[in-house]
């Protein structure tokens, strides 16, 4: 097998653990967290808080399920095809691992955001009074941060001419 076609394998594989241990994680809240009770993990900074959240990021685009979809199906083509552009060597691990992240997550929340029209929300940081969220949101925000760092320093513009290059 190609060098390639493993890296499809393993991007796969990886990315049905990452969605697994969301959706686990979302079981979990419901099954121990509906019922309204909260649990302090760190007091007065952590806790789990079962939320149900119909919009995305703040409660934006509440109920808007088939724009959620679009936009879902939009940024997987786009990963995916950014995966299939990007060299497998080592310099772009951590791009690809970020793709991964991105990829799982919004399957992720995707999931939830079809099969009850609202994602599971858990993990609450107190001391800012941050949005409730979840695993699949940890994916995508640390994804975002993870790529900005790696575009202001790791690497360089030229390093991504692949990706204007046609196939």
């Amino acid at each position: 097998m190609s060098k390639k076609g493993t890296s499809w394998i393993v991007f796969f594989l990886c990315s049905a653990l990452l969605i697994f241990l969301d959706q686990w994680t979302k079981a979990l809240a419901v099954e121990y967290l509906k019922s309204g009770k909260e649990i302090h993990l760190i007091p007065n900074i952590l806790s789990l808080l079962y939320v149900e959240n119909a919009g995305a990021a703040f409660g934006i685009l509440h109920g808007q399920q088939i724009i959620f979809l679009l936009i879902t199906i939009f940024v997987l083509a786009g990963v995916l095809i950014i995966f299939h552009k990007t060299p497998i060597k080592k310099r772009y691990l951590p791009f690809l691992f970020s793709l991964l992240l991105v990829f799982s997550g919004a399957i992720g929340n995707c999931i939830d955001r079809q099969r009850q029209a609202y994602v599971v929300d858990f993990i609450y940081f107190r001391p800012i009074d941050f949005p409730v969220f979840n695993l699949a949101d940890i994916y995508v925000t640390g994804a975002c941060f993870f790529l900005l760092f790696l575009f202001f320093f790791y690497y360089k513009e030229e390093e991504f001419s692949f990706l204007k290059e046609k196939k």
